[in-house]
């Protein structure tokens, strides 16, 4: 089986490409974590307070060196994604599988970062298109689960068409304990 900490595998269609995050990213990036009307969406769930808006440049930056650090630690694998015509960073995919003692235990999380141009259920179809059926055999998960806020119509329409089902089980944080929702969940296939 392929270590996605070993060798990161690259994902790409003739619209996007998923790779993994490279400090070269930074100035693209710092558009999807500056855009205020994109926060709202990321799954900042056990991220130790962090809302992932980012006003600072450096502040970019500084969350790129902490991903790929927890890269090198195999904590999770942080993707870029690329837009192949706009030549540009659009986002970011987190994916790990989770241990933990509730219902999301031997899960892959996947938490996904779009600017808010991209929140649209036909763009994310495409993006998660790209990973998702590889994402249990990848991190030897049963399940994946996403956050999918009530607000997010769009990112709803795009998981339930991937097959995820929403979930009234709550997560709760390892760091922090706190109980989370808002989970769409998908079983190995």
């Amino acid at each position: 089986m392929l270590n996605p900490y070993e060798n990161c595998p690259v994902f790409e269609n003739e619209n996007f490409c998923l790779r993994l995050i490279d400090t070269a990213d930074a100035q693209d990036l710092f558009l999807v974590y500056s855009d205020e009307k994109a926060v709202p969406y990321f799954n900042s769930d056990n991220c130790n307070g962090d809302t992932f808006h980012y006003t600072l440049l450096e502040h970019m930056q500084g969350a790129i060196a902490a991903w790929q650090q927890e890269y090198s630690n195999h904590g999770f694998v942080r993707w870029t994604i690329l837009d192949k015509k706009a030549q540009r960073a659009v986002g970011t995919i987190e994916l790990f599988c989770r241990k933990a003692d509730d219902y999301f235990n031997d899960c892959a999380i996947l938490r996904l970062d779009l600017r808010s141009d991209y929140e649209q259920a036909s763009a994310i179809y495409e993006i998660l298109s790209l990973i998702v059926p590889q994402t249990c055999e990848l991190f030897a998960c049963q399940m994946i689960a996403t956050k999918v806020k009530p607000f997010a119509a769009e990112r709803k329409t795009a998981v339930e068409k991937l097959g995820f089902a929403a979930s009234d089980e709550i997560l709760i944080g390892g760091h922090d304990k706190k109980h989370y929702t808002d989970y769409y969940v998908l079983h190995k296939f």
